[in-house]
């Protein structure tokens, strides 16, 4: 099955994730020393729990406009770094968003407690009598903090996603209150036209951004494109492939490896989003996805009906040739994760070796279309199979169906578990962590 080809030269300019991923550490370091001058310019209280309390709030302020750019799904960001590595990023720096405000709040309400007589309880109640925006300041750090505690891992695993979605809907409302209440009473602004413009600059980009790109963006391409279902076709008992087409899908900014939200506008399905990637490259003319039965969702692909209206929020992630670093490929795909693996394989230059882990033959999805692809690109295609304990993709076995693989990209797709220890043979194969490429397809907030 393999021949000979050329192959292409590696890249030689800065990585893309590498360049996007220092553009926002750039960002987020300018705007928080500009901050802090402007704190600096406003003079400090002569209590120095009140100055740190003051601080911590100014950035805690900046970390929640930064956790917005981070979701705005903005396409040159999302390309780069990945939808998943933004999520994530997220929601660390969510967790550090809420503890600057507690620590605002703590910090301020010991601080003037400590100019008062009052006790710590009675001088917060106090200040929310008698201070402009104080009582909507202590509601959206509730609203925060019910929001950091379903964000929880053990909180996020026991909700579905649309009910926190829902209540994560809030941060809105708190970045309001918040807002209102810095501008109104913030020393910092109050102070300066020139901080109040800066500060509103900054919020009206961070909002503008998400409303770019979760809002107007999504509209904006359905209603080109406008999306339906031409086909749907079953590729095994419990997998389907579901076939999309609409108006000028060439001019749709789709790669192979990427993934869409998918809702199909059915009466009972529209108001539910679901991550299915697409099975197949783009060719201007049709979209498809490939899902196995694995919830309500998905299951429910099989009885759609051709001619559905669809509504497609993407294309989304940074699994694609964008990042390759090296002329060679190593595609390992688990499962249904075969699908965007099996798009890529299409979309590849170079030499490429696919392994595909399954449990039986029988799970092998889309198996007839890799072996055709392979044959016609001059790949090598592993099938391997057999129970997933002991793992059949431990380092001495990918070395031998891989003797080179450490001077091949990586790409890498399948269930977690399995992608977890396909990440430990690498590293114990001493596989640079710049060739390797995998990325968790999921609903983000």
């Amino acid at each position: 099955m393999t021949t000979l080809q050329t192959r292409p030269a590696p890249p030689t300019a800065i990585r893309p994730r590498v360049m996007a991923r220092s553009g926002l550490h750039i960002l987020l370091i300018a705007n928080a020393a500009t901050v802090g001058w402007f704190f600096a310019q406003a003079g400090f209280a002569s209590n120095t729990l009140i100055v740190l309390g003051r601080l911590a709030g100014l950035y805690g302020a900046l970390l929640m406009a930064f956790q917005l750019l981070l979701v705005a799904r903005l396409p040159w960001l999302d390309r780069r770094i990945g939808m998943d590595r933004l999520t994530s990023w997220h929601r660390r720096t969510g967790f550090g968003v809420l503890w600057a405000l507690l620590t605002h709040a703590v910090f301020i309400t010991f601080g003037y407690a400590e100019a008062s007589s009052l006790d710590p309880v009675n001088q917060l109640v106090n200040l929310a009598e008698t201070t402009e925006g104080v009582l909507r300041a202590a509601v959206a750090l509730g609203l925060i903090v019910l929001v950091g505690a379903v964000s929880a891992r053990w909180a996020r695993r026991r909700l579905a996603y649309e009910t926190w979605h829902f209540i994560h809907l809030y941060t809105y409302v708190a970045v309001v209150l918040a807002f209102t209440h810095q501008v109104s009473v913030g020393t910092t602004f109050t102070s300066s036209q020139a901080a109040r413009t800066y500060w509103y600059t900054v919020w009206g980009l961070a909002l503008s951004a998400v409303f770019l790109g979760r809002l107007a963006l999504p509209l904006w391409r359905n209603l080109r494109h406008r999306l339906r279902v031409s086909a749907v076709v079953p590729e095994s008992d419990d997998v389907v492939s579901v076939y999309v087409t609409g108006r000028d899908l060439d001019r749709l900014p789709a790669q192979a490896g990427q993934f869409f939200l998918w809702r199909f506008l059915t009466r009972d399905r529209w108001w539910q989003a679901n991550p299915f990637s697409l099975s197949a490259a783009p060719d201007g003319r049709t979209l498809r996805l490939t899902a196995k039965a694995a919830g309500d969702g998905s299951a429910a692909l099989r009885r759609l009906k051709v001619g559905t209206r669809v509504f497609a929020e993407g294309p989304y992630g940074a699994f694609t040739t964008l990042h390759r670093t090296r002329p060679d490929a190593v595609l390992i795909a688990g499962g249904v994760g075969v699908t965007p693996i099996r798009a890529l394989l299409e979309d590849l230059d170079g030499h490429a070796v696919v392994i595909y882990r399954v449990a039986t033959d029988r799970d092998a999805v889309l198996y007839d279309e890799l072996c055709d692809l392979a044959l016609a690109k001059g790949a090598e295609l592993h099938l391997v199979t057999g129970p997933i304990v002991p793992d059949r993709l431990a380092p001495r076995e990918l070395a031998r169906l891989v003797p080179d693989i450490d001077e091949r990209d990586i790409f890498l797709c399948g269930p977690p578990a399995m992608m977890a220890a396909v990440l430990r043979s690498l590293a114990d194969l001493g596989v640079p962590k710049r060739q390797i490429h995998f990325e968790r397809f999921s609903l983000a907030g």
